[in-house]
């Protein structure tokens, strides 16, 4: 991550074109790794493949959502053998080797802002509505998953698509 120190003026900081553009490593943070960021994983890694590394992590540890699954199978893909994890969990197992980390809820932002401190990492906030408070019928709350998942997939597609 590329740090002024914070006595500099705006206008002498490292302009954010400075950062590298396409990172090799990116992971998507949420609060419990059950909705938003597996959903945002999942596009990452059909949308790009094996040229971005994608992890995803949470804050806490859920419980898989069917409705993830389901709004993720309609559009050919497959979460089903998605565990949710903690970032510590992640660290343990994989370790913290992420360019960039994008985070999808306030809670999630301001842990991943607490691992700047220590590693190199360029953060991220994505403010994603967290489909799992609307209230309805089935299909009104499959729609508010589908909009996440859209609007995930064009965030995606806009911020890594090639120079």
């Amino acid at each position: 991550m590329i740090a002024s120190p914070p006595d500099l003026p705006p206008s002498l900081k490292p302009p954010r074109a400075a950062r590298k553009e396409r990172p090799q490593a990116v992971l998507f943070m949420c609060g419990q790794n059950c909705v938003r960021s597996p959903m945002a994983a999942a596009l990452a890694r059909h949308l790009f493949g094996r040229s971005i590394y994608v992890g995803s992590a949470g804050v806490m540890k859920g419980d898989a959502d069917p409705f993830v699954t389901t709004v993720i199978d309609e559009i050919g893909l497959d979460v089903h053998r998605h565990r949710p994890q903690t970032l510590e969990e992640l660290e343990e197992n994989e370790g913290l080797g992420f360019d960039l980390v994008i985070t999808l809820s306030p809670d999630a932002h301001h842990r991943a802002l607490e691992l700047t401190r220590t590693n190199a990492i360029d953060v991220e906030y994505w403010p994603t509505p967290d489909p799992t408070l609307v209230t309805g019928n089935r299909e009104q709350r499959m729609d508010a998953y589908r909009a996440v998942r859209d609007e995930l997939e064009q965030r995606i597609r806009l911020r890594f698509r090639p120079s």
